[in-house]
């Protein structure tokens, strides 16, 4: 009797129970995780594709991962520090998130995907994927988990981008660059983020989390800047037309539809440009040292700040909204884990306040009192260019630049982000190919499109 795919049963209970121990020896080790888990994805291979298999193949599958994922757990324990400098250089390299994960993949096979596993799943559903982000949570938990590796790798994603790198020059020549889904403009000292996705209200995805890193570099290496303000662009939506929006949050159809990035959107966001908020640019001066840049930020709320967007109100200075404006963080309705709002909010507003918000969904609207715990000024929607012009000019001070910093490292020290951040990595791997999630973003997605055939 052979499973569905034709793999006898013995064949892979056998190989689930040699789940390789370490030996203490990076090289030997490694050479036994290749092997384990190359044979792991010949079981594998032997299925259908994940979308055509019947339960008892899922089943087959999701043991088969299992078994996959323990070794990979088992190798990494005495080996990531070992592992980190190798993909390092002795920590004189500083690759991002997803280099990191495919320098892995071609030092220690079998540890993390491969550039062509990944590549060959683009494209499909977030449902008909085989989990390939959880694997990468597993490497990246073991970073961040140590304190060693964890330290480095966030100091390496607080430099500039080679994109703003490459625009610096231009933007200190004009003062303006468009960068797609952001508009940065410097006004007088401030250096103005306009979001303007329009198209899906602000809501965030690969592109929007790309660009909004570059004009956070650019706006915090012009020595002409010494604010930053984050706002959202009027809506050519018909059902807020005209009106600014902050953020919608995460884009859910993208979700569903398998097009949002673990390694450049759900990890990078946190650890790239909303850190750089926080903690301030690491930039080269020529040899192995840094120079860190900081600056203030103001965050002007429109109607809502919804998701993705409130957490970003969690991680800067000010924070002025319209009176008519709310926030919320619905993760228990999307189902996945709200960035690093579950360390930030109860910071703000206590421990139960945070619980109402992030586990029943409470919405906050500015004019209640508990909006005071978020936000810095409530104004008439009218007067909301004023409070900004206003805030700008308090935040306009070196005085700011340093007490702020003071702030932050009492707030949250590089460690508790540190360790956070390894339990998030693997935390929302593990909520992205969830039944509930994948149930939830399936659903919103077909309300999405039921609306859009009924706006034609």
């Amino acid at each position: 009797m052979t499973r569905s795919g034709g793999t006898p049963p013995a064949a892979h209970d056998a190989w689930r129970a040699a789940v390789p121990e370490p030996t203490g020896e990076l090289a030997a080790d490694a050479a036994a995780l290749d092997a384990y888990t190359r044979h792991g994805r010949d079981l594998l291979a032997a299925l259908p594709a994940k979308a055509d298999r019947d339960p008892e193949q899922l089943h087959t599958g999701e043991l088969v991962h299992e078994a996959a994922r323990l070794a990979r757990s088992r190798f990494l324990q005495p080996h990531t520090e070992a592992v980190y400098r190798q993909l390092t250089d002795d920590g004189t390299a500083h690759p991002r998130l997803g280099e990191l994960a495919y320098a892995a993949a071609e030092a220690f096979p079998g540890l993390v995907p491969s550039r062509k596993e990944t590549e060959a799943e683009e494209g499909l559903v977030q449902a008909h994927k085989e989990g390939l982000e959880i694997d990468q949570g597993i490497f990246f938990r073991a970073l961040l988990g140590t304190p060693s590796t964890g330290r480095h790798l966030i100091d390496s994603m607080l430099r500039p981008t080679p994109r703003a790198e490459e625009l610096l020059p231009g933007f200190q020549a004009t003062g303006e660059v468009d960068l797609g889904t952001v508009h940065l403009e410097r006004r007088g000292p401030a250096a103005h983020l306009t979001i303007h996705n329009q198209l899906f209200l602000n809501a965030e995805d690969n592109e929007l989390i790309a660009d909004m890193e570059t004009a956070v570099d650019l706006a915090l290496l012009d020595d002409e800047v010494t604010v930053g303000v984050l706002r959202g662009a009027p809506m050519t939506h018909p059902r807020y037309l005209g009106r600014r929006v902050f953020s919608a949050g995460i884009n859910l159809t993208y979700l569903h539809e398998g097009r949002i990035s673990y390694t450049d959107f759900l990890l990078g966001r946190e650890l790239g440009y909303i850190s750089k908020f926080v903690r301030g640019l690491k930039v080269p001066d020529g040899s192995r040292e840094t120079r860190t840049v900081e600056k203030p930020w103001l965050a002007a709320v429109d109607t809502f700040a919804i998701g993705g967007g409130m957490q970003l109100l969690l991680a800067v200075d000010r924070v002025v909204a319209g009176a008519d404006a709310y926030f919320s963080l619905p993760a228990a309705q999307e189902g996945i884990v709200p960035g690093v709002a579950n360390l930030r909010l109860a910071r703000l507003m206590g421990g139960r306040a945070a619980r109402r918000v992030i586990l029943g969904g409470r919405k906050v609207w500015a004019h209640e009192p508990e909006a005071r715990l978020l936000c810095d000024e409530v104004v008439d929607p009218r007067e909301m260019d004023a409070a900004v012009d206003h805030g700008v000019d308090m935040l306009d001070s070196p005085a700011v630049v340093a007490n702020r910093r003071m702030l932050n490292l009492a707030e949250e020290p590089v460690d508790s982000f540190r360790a956070y951040m390894a339990e998030f990595a693997m935390a929302q791997a593990l909520r992205l190919h969830s039944k509930d999630v994948l149930h939830k973003v399936h659903r919103f997605s077909d309300r999405r499109s039921s609306h859009r055939a009924g706006a034609r």
